[in-house]
């Protein structure tokens, strides 16, 4: 009888440490990062400059994620950082440069600079001004971004850096709106992003002496009050993958 007894004690003992190993164990949770995990809209402001990498990156975190339609919107990121800072339903914000992302630092308190980028001086296919340097930009007619958008600050530090006074026949909002012109021979000469004039054979670019001292990061950073906050902190990650990376870098962007 004691024998049984003593048995019975064991076995209750042993049910009793397997009972608090299970409740001890963490409860299984998916990936949040996983396609079952994610769904609805995000919606990702971006710098003009962004578009065509970032269409790209949408298509491939959208194949990552179907349940997931990425909503992007170009522009300046001067007028963007303005909108976001009106209340726009963003979820993700992503700058031609940090001093708009400083505007917006109370909704996106977290950026991560994921792209740089440089100037070049755009010219019609064929280069009919004979344009070949900044200074020759004063004597043809020529198209730049205002001063606010961050091509535009960056074109004035590149002249004012060598020395030339240009009077813009136009000051443009993004970037796109240049290089438009530009490419529809509305003006001789513009300065633009070195990746605005990847793969396109209606302009051409001429790298100006000291572009390389003149070169805007490019921060991303999911918004605190994002209507899908999920999905754009899987959105941001992605960006910052080797996958986003490649596709930034294919597209002629430096590392950050």
């Amino acid at each position: 009888m004691r024998r049984l007894l003593r048995s019975l004690a064991v076995v209750g003992a042993v049910a009793v440490l397997a009972s608090g190993c299970a409740s001890a164990a963490p409860a299984a949770s998916g990936d949040p990062t996983s396609s079952a995990a994610l769904s609805g809209t995000v919606e990702v402001y971006a710098a003009a400059s962004l578009q065509r990498s970032f269409d790209e990156i949408a298509a491939a975190f959208e194949q990552q994620n179907p349940g997931v339609t990425v909503s992007p919107v170009y522009d300046g990121s001067s007028t963007l950082a303005t909108q976001i800072g009106e209340g726009a339903p963003a979820d993700v914000f992503a700058s031609a440069d940090e001093k708009n992302m400083a505007k917006v630092v109370a909704q996106a308190p977290d950026p991560q600079v994921f792209a740089a980028n440089t100037l070049v001086i755009a010219v019609p296919a064929g280069n009919p001004a004979q344009v070949s340097a900044l200074a020759d930009l004063a004597r043809v007619t020529t198209v730049l971004c205002a001063p606010e958008v961050p091509c535009g600050a960056a074109s004035q530090t590149l002249l004012s850096n060598a020395g030339v006074a240009v009077t813009p026949a136009s000051s443009e909002q993004n970037v796109t709106a240049v290089l438009t012109k530009v490419a529809a021979g509305e003006a001789d000469a513009g300065l633009v992003y070195a990746t605005d004039v990847v793969g396109r054979d209606d302009v051409e670019a001429i790298v100006p002496a000291g572009a390389d001292a003149v070169v805007n990061r490019y921060p991303i950073a999911s918004l605190a009050d994002a209507p899908n906050p999920a999905a754009a902190d899987a959105f941001v990650a992605f960006v910052l993958s080797d996958a986003g990376q490649k596709i930034l870098a294919d597209a002629g962007f430096r590392a950050p």
